[in-house]
């Protein structure tokens, strides 16, 4: 350089092989301080400790769940669910004067399972016969054993559309492996994790009568430490963006139990809590309500932190004086544009799955206040709030752990170059 003056490394922001990235970003590690390394661990190792714990002592009983699955049967004894194929549709009856004759029905052979190669004509609702099947589509249907040796009878269950969702699901496993590659895959293991979590543990602690709060905090901890670390790495910023993810569980957690005790939610919406009310006595609505709530918030936080952790280390990177304060401001201007994309998604997402709902609400034509007042739709308010709120305050929460956790500022002298 000139002047004789060598361009020294800054102290602290060296190479610091793996102390600050994940899986490849070597333009932004810089080696972080003993202290706040220390706090961040010993946070997330009691974190670790807590979810474990939750675990263990939430962790069903895998007879009382036989004990409450086998006192609910699907079906009568003897019943069945063979897959038939399709032989002729008929058109939809056009009203209640046809139904006696073949209007309405499809032409089946069983192709698999009790009684196959059994002809049946069965009946299906109008809109099944306008759904597209055709003659070599695969259905479900029920059968029925006859009394005393009697013929057994048939009805429809359901289209069989495992070809298509298989198809389906392994174009969306070959486009992520091949856009993300070993990132794409480590997510993918990271989505069938949280997935065993969920069906293992969450489930059935529920229906054991386990609280539901701690059941969904839980679920959350185990999933995230997992799904985190798998697929962006061991490093100081995956660690901050999960700090920034429990955080915001936690607060969308609290937000959940204070709005569902405001609002005097029942936690019962829809027929299917009712039938899970009067199966299972020990369930609590109120604990299922705030489970959910929690679980519903997990993927934006996740996508959120570790953005907003991603940009503090970056932005520390590339401008190694700037100081803390403006380090977070420069985050935080990042994480206002996220903020405003990933609400719109949360009630788009809910609006979308509550679309027949609100469709049948806007016949109804009923003021705003009156429509509050039902269950369901104060669920999904209740619920897109609090995890609306959740992930706002998680943005300026992980912006700040991670502004904490990197280096300081370092001094610059247009003389001298780097002190």
């Amino acid at each position: 350089m000139a002047g004789g003056h060598a361009h020294r490394a800054p102290r602290g922001h060296r190479h610091a092989g793996g102390h600050g990235h994940g899986h490849g970003d070597p333009g932004a590690e810089v080696e972080v301080a003993r202290g706040p390394r220390a706090a961040l661990l010993s946070a997330l190792a009691l974190a670790a400790v807590a979810a474990v714990a939750g675990l263990v002592l939430l962790w069903p009983s895998g007879s009382e769940v036989d004990r409450i699955t086998e006192s609910v049967p699907f079906a009568l004894p003897g019943v069945t669910f063979p897959t038939a194929e399709v032989d002729a549709v008929r058109p939809p009856c056009a009203g209640p004067a046809q139904r006696a004759g073949d209007c309405g029905l499809l032409e089946v052979t069983v192709a698999e399972g009790a009684g196959k190669g059994d002809h049946a004509s069965v009946q299906v609702a109008p809109q099944v016969s306008k759904s597209g099947l055709a003659p070599g589509d695969r259905v479900k249907v029920q059968r029925t054993p006859g009394a005393d040796g009697a013929d057994a009878s048939y009805a429809y269950f359901g289209t069989d559309r495992t070809t298509p969702l298989l198809v389906l699901l392994g174009v969306f496993v070959f486009l992520v492996l091949l856009v993300a590659r070993w990132r794409g895959l480590f997510a993918l293991v990271g989505l069938g994790f949280s997935g065993v979590v969920l069906w293992e543990f969450a489930l059935p602690a529920l229906l054991t009568g386990e609280s539901g709060l701690l059941v969904g905090l839980t679920t959350a901890a185990a999933i995230m430490f997992v799904v985190l670390y798998t697929t962006h790495g061991f490093s100081l910023r995956t660690s901050t963006a999960l700090a920034g993810t429990l955080a915001g569980v936690l607060v969308t957690a609290g937000l959940g139990v204070l709005a569902t005790n405001a609002t005097h939610l029942t936690g019962i919406p829809d027929e299917s809590a009712g039938v899970l009310s009067s199966l299972v006595g020990d369930l609590s609505f109120h604990g299922l309500f705030a489970c959910a709530t929690v679980v519903a918030g997990l993927g934006v936080l996740n996508d959120v932190t570790i953005t907003q952790s991603s940009a503090v280390w970056e932005i520390r990177g590339a401008a190694p004086t700037m100081t803390r304060a403006q380090v977070f401001a420069s985050g935080m201007r990042i994480g206002r544009d996220h903020i405003a994309s990933t609400i719109y998604t949360i009630v788009f997402a809910y609006a979308g799955t509550a679309l027949a709902v609100l469709l049948i609400l806007q016949l109804y034509g009923l003021p705003f206040d009156d429509l509050l007042a039902t269950e369901d739709i104060t669920q999904e308010v209740v619920r897109t709030l609090a995890s609306s709120i959740g992930l706002v305050l998680a943005v300026p929460l992980t912006t700040a752990i991670a502004a904490l956790v990197i280096p300081g500022p370092l001094a610059y002298s247009d003389k001298e170059g780097l002190l």
